[in-house]
C-alpha cells in the first residue's frame, strides 16, 4: 500500500459512488421528457379533426384577429389588466422568502410585512376604484371620446390576419 495519491481504481468508484446521489435526479428527468412526449403524442392520436376558418386564424390573446378600419383605435384594456395582474402577482412573489425567514426576522420582519401588505392593499383598492379591474367598461376618469358624424364610415373588411 502506497501513501499519496489514489489508484485509477479506486478514484472511479469514489466518482461513481458520488454519481449515484444524482441518479434520482436524472430518473425524474427522463420519466418527465417520456411523460410529456407520450402526452403529446396520444392527444395527437385521439384529438377530432375538425378544422374549420376559424379555428385555423390566428388567436390574439382574447381580441379578435381582423384588421381595424383606418382611425379605429386599438383597445389597450387587456393590456391594462395584464400588467397590473404581472404587478400584484410579482408583489405576491415576495411573500414566499419572508415566509421561509419569519422565525428569524422576529417583530421586526412582522411590522415590515405588515407594511409591505399595506401598500399593496392601497395599490389595489387605488386600481379597483379607478376601474382598472373592470373588464368591460373603460375607467371613470377618462373622457368621453366624441364622434365626427360628417366623417365617412369605414368599410369593414373581416380579412383575418396571417391567413394568407
Amino acid at each position: 500500500m502506497t501513501v499519496g495519491w489514489p489508484t485509477v481504481g479506486h478514484a472511479a468508484v469514489v466518482i461513481a459512488a458520488g454519481l449515484t446521489d444524482y441518479l434520482p435526479i436524472l430518473l425524474m428527468g427522463v420519466l418527465a421528457i417520456v411523460f410529456a412526449v407520450a402526452s403529446l403524442a396520444v392527444s395527437s392520436l385521439l384529438r377530432p379533426r375538425r378544422p374549420d376558418r376559424i379555428k385555423l386564424s390566428a388567436y390574439e390573446c382574447g381580441n379578435e384577429p381582423v384588421r381595424l378600419p383606418r382611425g379605429e383605435r386599438f383597445s389597450v384594456k387587456f393590456y391594462v389588466v395584464a400588467m397590473l395582474f404581472i404587478i400584484f402577482d410579482i408583489e405576491t412573489i415576495f411573500l414566499f422568502p419572508w415566509a421561509v425567514t419569519f422565525r428569524q426576522l422576529g417583530l421586526f420582519g412582522l411590522v415590515e410585512m405588515a407594511i409591505f401588505i399595506a401598500l399593496v392593499f392601497v395599490a389595489y383598492a387605488y386600481v379597483w376604484k379607478k376601474g382598472g379591474l373592470d373588464w368591460a367598461t373603460a375607467p371613470p376618469d377618462l373622457p368621453a371620446v366624441e364622434l365626427d358624424v360628417d366623417a365617412p364610415e369605414p368599410v369593414e373588411r373581416p380579412e383575418v390576419l396571417g391567413a394568407r
